[in-house]
């Protein structure tokens, strides 16, 4: 199980600890994306290395394939990963959100073809919360329904009420070792998630997560949303928004009072060939680069950039195709994030938080740095890191 304590405050800002079986997170925090157990191309030493000490994993990946009573029998997800932090577990909602076509919807739960071969899968509340604690992570997600952007109000309520019903189901059968968090959705409808966040708040869930965002709606309309959504959610519970996002997207949400994160963005972007630098984004694909000794960011102290190896070594390994470009990519972003939201913790502390996330954000928007659209939805995600 997990506690909370909200330790400081600026504006709606909130800096605060959360106590897992796997040791204390400092929040705001972000979560890697280790969909199968592994955050990609990295060892756990070098996510823990960056500051990391909770990250998140696929229940419906997971079940496929290894099948989490391999997990069990070697100990649970974490000796299996060997990742000694605290571990949080995605229901398996957003893939059926995400493989519509191979699923059947149902009050029961989802019927799936597995993506892998084909074979009939169900995953109902209960067979979640199975799956969760034969993996025994620390925290548990509730199996949610996650409607499309620019769903009818009808089919987001709908959504809405089996999310709830569902919950009550997660709460009954899960693994009382696990903290359980709820999902409140209701898509860009202010009003619908107010009414969904206050029922999710009256259950014994030990969190409450955001999700339904990124998936497709404008940026301006989430972040709309958002502001008037996350400042509503239960004060003395954590608060998670699901797959979301830019830095920008998180100082945005910080400064409304969401505690945690996760996003495929530093790992997926860096296979990619993006950095994320404290002056925008950096395409180390593109021929200005190529004679560059510069670091990735003179700004940054993580290991690729403290090490010195400069621009023009990390664009040769990239258009060479060699795989040390996605590790030292990844590795340079996971660090940048976990920068972020430990430099956001610092300004909270210091009760200037409003004036951090002006600069911040401005320093983001520098010409250097644009290379690509900051806020596009190619490049935002939940599902694999």
């Amino acid at each position: 199980m997990i506690t909370f304590r909200v330790e400081k405050r600026s504006g709606l800002a909130r800096a605060s600890t959360m106590t897992t079986p796997h040791g204390e997170i400092a929040m705001p925090a972000f979560m890697p994306v280790g969909t199968q157990g592994t955050v990609k191309s990295l060892a756990p030493e070098e996510v823990s290395g960056t500051g990391a000490r909770i990250l998140i994993a696929n229940t419906y990946h997971l079940w496929l394939r290894p099948g989490p009573e391999i997990v069990r029998a070697h100990g649970g997800l974490h000796r299996f990963m060997r990742w000694p932090h605290a571990i949080a577990t995605d229901s398996g909602g957003y893939q059926a959100f995400s493989l519509a076509e191979l699923r059947k919807l149902g009050e029961d739960g989802f019927e799936f073809a597995s993506h892998l071969d084909g074979s009939r899968r169900f995953l109902s509340p209960e067979e979640a919360m199975r799956i969760q604690g034969l993996l025994g992570s620390d925290i548990a997600l509730q199996l949610d329904v996650c409607p499309p952007a620019g769903a009818p109000e009808d089919e987001l309520v709908r959504a809405v009420e089996r999310t709830t019903r569902w919950a009550v189901r997660c709460l009954e059968t899960r693994d009382p070792t696990q903290a359980l968090f709820g999902i409140v959705q209701g898509g860009t409808n202010v009003a619908l998630r107010l009414r969904h966040a206050a029922e999710l708040g009256a259950l014994p869930l030990d969190g409450l997560a955001l999700g339904g965002f990124s998936v497709g709606e404008p940026p301006a309309q989430m972040h709309q949303a958002l502001s008037a959504v996350a400042p509503a959610l239960d004060e003395l519970r954590p608060r998670y928004l699901m797959g979301v996002g830019t830095p920008t997207d998180l100082i945005r949400a910080i400064g409304c009072g969401v505690d945690l994160f996760d996003c495929v963005l530093p790992t997926r972007n860096a296979r990619n060939g993006q950095a994320f630098t404290s002056f925008g984004r950096l395409v180390i694909k593109n021929a200005r680069y190529r004679e560059d000794p510069l670091p990735l960011d003179p700004a940054c102290a993580c290991p690729v950039c403290r090490g010195g190896f400069s621009r023009s070594y990390l664009r040769h390994l990239y258009v060479a195709g060699e795989l040390l470009a996605h590790r030292f990519l990844s590795l340079h972003n996971l660090h940048f994030y976990q920068d972020l939201v430990a430099r956001a913790r610092q300004a909270i502390g210091a009760g200037k938080y409003a004036d951090w996330a002006e600069r911040r954000l401005a320093e983001l928007e520098l010409p250097e740095g644009r290379d690509v659209s900051s806020d596009s939805d190619e490049n935002r995600g939940h599902e694999t890191g």
